[in-house]
Protein backbone atom coordinates (compact mmCIF):
# COMPACT_ATOMS: atom_id res chain seq x y z
CA UNK A 1 0.00 0.00 0.00
CA UNK A 2 2.82 2.29 0.25
CA UNK A 3 2.99 1.95 -3.75
CA UNK A 4 0.59 4.85 -3.28
CA UNK A 5 3.70 6.99 -1.90
CA UNK A 6 6.44 8.31 -4.22
CA UNK A 7 10.30 7.55 -3.48
CA UNK A 8 11.81 9.66 -0.78
CA UNK A 9 8.34 11.24 -0.09
CA UNK A 10 9.16 11.42 3.43
CA UNK A 11 12.20 13.06 4.05
CA UNK A 12 11.59 15.27 0.95
CA UNK A 13 8.45 16.35 2.91
CA UNK A 14 10.31 17.10 5.97
CA UNK A 15 13.34 19.40 4.11
CA UNK A 16 10.23 21.31 2.05
CA UNK A 17 8.10 21.98 5.58
CA UNK A 18 11.24 22.51 8.05
CA UNK A 19 13.41 24.40 5.35
CA UNK A 20 14.04 27.20 8.09
CA UNK A 21 15.56 24.68 10.54
CA UNK A 22 17.96 23.25 8.51
CA UNK A 23 18.97 26.74 6.64
CA UNK A 24 19.78 27.77 9.90
CA UNK A 25 21.57 24.89 11.15
CA UNK A 26 23.61 25.25 7.86
CA UNK A 27 24.45 28.66 8.25
CA UNK A 28 25.28 28.15 11.83
CA UNK A 29 27.82 25.07 10.68
CA UNK A 30 29.23 27.84 7.88
CA UNK A 31 29.45 30.40 10.26
CA UNK A 32 31.59 28.48 12.84
CA UNK A 33 33.81 27.03 10.11
CA UNK A 34 34.47 30.82 8.73
CA UNK A 35 35.36 31.80 12.32
CA UNK A 36 37.74 28.59 13.07
CA UNK A 37 39.88 29.70 10.17
CA UNK A 38 40.54 33.45 11.92
CA UNK A 39 41.24 31.97 15.20
CA UNK A 40 44.62 29.76 16.44
CA UNK A 41 45.51 26.63 18.40
CA UNK A 42 42.36 25.59 20.47
CA UNK A 43 39.85 27.87 19.31
CA UNK A 44 40.50 26.69 15.90
CA UNK A 45 39.73 23.04 17.05
CA UNK A 46 37.12 23.80 18.76
CA UNK A 47 34.93 25.61 16.04
CA UNK A 48 35.71 22.77 13.82
CA UNK A 49 34.82 20.22 15.93
CA UNK A 50 31.45 22.31 16.50
CA UNK A 51 30.89 22.69 13.08
CA UNK A 52 31.29 18.78 12.73
CA UNK A 53 28.87 17.94 15.19
CA UNK A 54 26.29 20.10 13.93
CA UNK A 55 26.27 19.01 10.27
CA UNK A 56 26.33 15.37 11.46
CA UNK A 57 23.39 15.86 13.85
CA UNK A 58 21.50 17.11 10.38
CA UNK A 59 22.52 14.39 8.27
CA UNK A 60 22.29 11.90 11.04
CA UNK A 61 18.18 13.20 11.55
CA UNK A 62 17.82 13.28 8.11
CA UNK A 63 19.21 9.44 7.66
CA UNK A 64 16.86 8.74 10.16
CA UNK A 65 13.61 10.44 8.92
CA UNK A 66 14.56 8.24 5.31
CA UNK A 67 14.46 5.31 7.11
CA UNK A 68 11.53 6.07 9.67
CA UNK A 69 9.37 7.35 6.43
CA UNK A 70 10.53 5.96 3.65
CA UNK A 71 12.58 2.65 4.10
CA UNK A 72 10.95 1.35 7.14
CA UNK A 73 7.66 -0.18 5.87
CA UNK A 74 5.57 2.54 8.31
CA UNK A 75 3.39 3.12 5.27
CA UNK A 76 2.67 0.00 4.10
CA UNK A 77 0.45 -0.55 7.81
CA UNK A 78 1.28 -3.94 8.31
CA UNK A 79 2.16 -3.49 11.79
CA UNK A 80 -1.56 -3.01 11.85
CA UNK A 81 -2.20 -6.44 11.21
CA UNK A 82 -1.24 -7.32 15.47
CA UNK A 83 -3.86 -4.78 16.25
CA UNK A 84 -6.23 -7.41 15.89
CA UNK A 85 -9.26 -5.14 14.72
CA UNK A 86 -12.35 -5.62 12.77
CA UNK A 87 -12.43 -5.47 9.07
CA UNK A 88 -15.70 -3.27 8.77
CA UNK A 89 -17.62 -1.04 11.10
CA UNK A 90 -17.49 2.63 11.65
CA UNK A 91 -13.95 3.88 11.66
CA UNK A 92 -12.87 7.40 12.18
CA UNK A 93 -8.95 9.19 10.95
CA UNK A 94 -8.64 12.21 12.72
CA UNK A 95 -5.53 14.36 11.39
CA UNK A 96 -3.87 17.77 12.56
CA UNK A 97 -4.29 19.78 8.77
CA UNK A 98 -1.62 17.06 7.07
CA UNK A 99 -3.14 13.72 6.02
CA UNK A 100 -1.01 10.78 4.98
CA UNK A 101 -2.65 7.67 5.70
CA UNK A 102 -6.45 7.89 5.52
CA UNK A 103 -6.05 6.50 2.04
CA UNK A 104 -4.13 3.87 3.19
CA UNK A 105 -6.26 3.09 5.69
CA UNK A 106 -9.03 3.10 3.17
CA UNK A 107 -6.81 0.44 0.97
CA UNK A 108 -6.54 -1.65 4.20
CA UNK A 109 -9.86 -1.43 5.56
CA UNK A 110 -12.12 -1.16 2.37
CA UNK A 111 -14.95 -2.51 3.62
CA UNK A 112 -15.59 0.19 6.82
CA UNK A 113 -17.16 3.03 7.12
CA UNK A 114 -15.00 6.21 7.04
CA UNK A 115 -15.42 9.68 8.72
CA UNK A 116 -12.19 11.45 8.02
CA UNK A 117 -12.16 14.80 10.76
CA UNK A 118 -9.53 17.64 10.94
CA UNK A 119 -8.81 19.12 14.49
CA UNK A 120 -6.27 22.10 12.77
CA UNK A 121 -6.99 25.64 14.14
CA UNK A 122 -4.19 28.03 13.05
CA UNK A 123 -4.78 29.99 16.52
CA UNK A 124 -3.76 27.23 18.34
CA UNK A 125 -1.75 24.73 16.14
CA UNK A 126 0.83 27.38 15.15
CA UNK A 127 3.85 25.30 13.55
CA UNK A 128 5.07 26.63 10.45
CA UNK A 129 5.46 23.46 9.18
CA UNK A 130 1.80 21.75 9.75
CA UNK A 131 1.09 25.27 7.67
CA UNK A 132 3.50 24.68 4.88
CA UNK A 133 1.83 20.96 4.88
CA UNK A 134 -1.44 22.33 4.10
CA UNK A 135 -0.23 24.79 1.33
CA UNK A 136 1.79 21.93 -0.84
CA UNK A 137 -1.27 18.92 0.67
CA UNK A 138 -4.69 21.00 1.05
CA UNK A 139 -7.26 18.63 3.14
CA UNK A 140 -9.96 17.39 1.50
CA UNK A 141 -13.05 19.34 0.98
CA UNK A 142 -14.72 16.09 2.59
CA UNK A 143 -12.99 16.30 5.79
CA UNK A 144 -15.12 17.19 8.36
CA UNK A 145 -13.33 20.13 10.61
CA UNK A 146 -13.46 19.56 14.21
CA UNK A 147 -12.49 21.28 17.59
CA UNK A 148 -10.59 18.74 19.77
CA UNK A 149 -12.96 20.11 22.68
CA UNK A 150 -16.30 18.49 20.56
CA UNK A 151 -16.55 15.52 17.94
CA UNK A 152 -19.77 16.25 16.11
CA UNK A 153 -20.63 12.27 16.45
CA UNK A 154 -22.78 10.32 19.12
CA UNK A 155 -21.18 8.54 22.06
CA UNK A 156 -20.36 5.10 22.24
CA UNK A 157 -20.63 5.27 18.06
CA UNK A 158 -16.96 4.59 16.88
CA UNK A 159 -15.62 0.95 16.20
CA UNK A 160 -12.05 2.10 15.51
CA UNK A 161 -9.89 5.40 15.33
CA UNK A 162 -6.80 6.27 14.25
CA UNK A 163 -5.13 9.13 15.55
CA UNK A 164 -1.77 8.73 13.57
CA UNK A 165 1.39 11.36 13.92
CA UNK A 166 -1.11 14.11 15.07
CA UNK A 167 -2.05 14.36 18.58
CA UNK A 168 1.21 15.95 19.30
CA UNK A 169 0.21 19.09 17.56
CA UNK A 170 -1.74 19.44 20.44
CA UNK A 171 0.23 21.53 22.37
CA UNK A 172 -1.82 22.33 25.46
CA UNK A 173 -2.25 19.73 28.12
CA UNK A 174 -5.56 20.43 29.04
CA UNK A 175 -6.89 20.67 25.23
CA UNK A 176 -5.13 17.30 24.98
CA UNK A 177 -7.06 15.90 27.56
CA UNK A 178 -10.19 16.89 26.31
CA UNK A 179 -9.71 15.58 22.93
CA UNK A 180 -9.04 11.99 24.35
CA UNK A 181 -11.87 12.33 26.34
CA UNK A 182 -13.74 13.11 23.64
CA UNK A 183 -12.23 10.15 22.24
CA UNK A 184 -13.13 8.24 25.04
CA UNK A 185 -16.42 9.33 24.72
CA UNK A 186 -17.18 8.64 20.87
CA UNK A 187 -15.68 4.83 21.01
CA UNK A 188 -17.84 1.80 21.17
CA UNK A 189 -17.16 -0.27 24.33
CA UNK A 190 -14.72 -3.06 22.98
CA UNK A 191 -13.90 -0.56 20.22
CA UNK A 192 -9.75 0.87 19.70
CA UNK A 193 -7.75 4.08 19.30
CA UNK A 194 -4.53 3.65 17.31
CA UNK A 195 -1.93 6.37 18.63
CA UNK A 196 1.47 6.33 16.35
CA UNK A 197 3.98 8.64 17.62
CA UNK A 198 7.45 9.49 18.16
CA UNK A 199 8.69 9.34 22.04
CA UNK A 200 10.62 11.98 23.42
CA UNK A 201 13.53 8.86 24.32
CA UNK A 202 17.13 8.25 23.61
CA UNK A 203 16.31 6.77 20.55
CA UNK A 204 14.87 9.96 19.14
CA UNK A 205 17.10 12.45 21.34
CA UNK A 206 20.29 10.49 19.34
CA UNK A 207 18.31 11.03 15.87
CA UNK A 208 16.78 14.72 16.44
CA UNK A 209 18.70 16.05 19.22
CA UNK A 210 16.38 19.35 20.31
CA UNK A 211 13.65 18.51 17.69
CA UNK A 212 13.41 15.62 20.38
CA UNK A 213 11.60 18.20 22.49
CA UNK A 214 8.73 18.55 19.85
CA UNK A 215 7.77 14.91 20.73
CA UNK A 216 5.94 14.26 23.98
CA UNK A 217 7.17 11.76 26.33
CA UNK A 218 6.02 8.50 27.44
CA UNK A 219 5.12 9.05 30.54
CA UNK A 220 2.91 12.10 29.95
CA UNK A 221 1.34 9.73 27.53
CA UNK A 222 0.33 7.22 30.04
CA UNK A 223 -0.85 9.28 32.37
CA UNK A 224 -3.43 11.18 29.51
CA UNK A 225 -4.53 7.56 28.64
CA UNK A 226 -5.15 6.61 32.19
CA UNK A 227 -7.05 10.29 33.05
CA UNK A 228 -9.31 10.27 30.10
CA UNK A 229 -10.23 6.48 31.22
CA UNK A 230 -8.09 4.76 28.42
CA UNK A 231 -5.59 1.51 28.97
CA UNK A 232 -3.54 0.21 26.54
CA UNK A 233 -4.49 -3.07 24.58
CA UNK A 234 -1.27 -3.35 22.90
CA UNK A 235 1.99 -1.68 22.43
CA UNK A 236 3.22 -2.00 18.61
CA UNK A 237 6.59 -1.02 17.49
CA UNK A 238 6.53 -0.23 13.69
CA UNK A 239 10.21 0.73 13.83
CA UNK A 240 12.86 1.83 16.62
CA UNK A 241 11.98 5.16 16.46
CA UNK A 242 7.95 4.91 16.38
CA UNK A 243 6.01 3.51 19.27
CA UNK A 244 2.07 2.88 18.81
CA UNK A 245 -0.68 2.51 21.62
CA UNK A 246 -3.63 0.56 20.71
CA UNK A 247 -6.38 2.35 23.17
CA UNK A 248 -8.79 0.50 24.65
CA UNK A 249 -11.72 2.04 27.37
CA UNK A 250 -10.99 1.54 30.96
CA UNK A 251 -13.00 3.94 33.21
CA UNK A 252 -15.40 7.07 33.01
CA UNK A 253 -12.99 10.23 32.29
CA UNK A 254 -12.79 12.45 35.60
Amino acid sequence: MDGLRKPFQGVSNILRFNWHFYMFAFGATAAIAVAGVGVEDILRYVCIGTAVAIGSSMLVSLLVSFYVYDASGLYRLDWLAAANLGPDGKMLSIHAGFDETTSLLRARYPRALWTVMDFYDPAKHTEISIKRARRSYPPSPDDVRVSTSKLPLSSASVDAIFVLLAAHEIRDEQERFTFFAELHRVLKMGGRIVVLEHLRDRPNALAYTLGVFHFIGERSWLALFDRAGLRIAQRLKPNRFMTCFVLEKHVATS
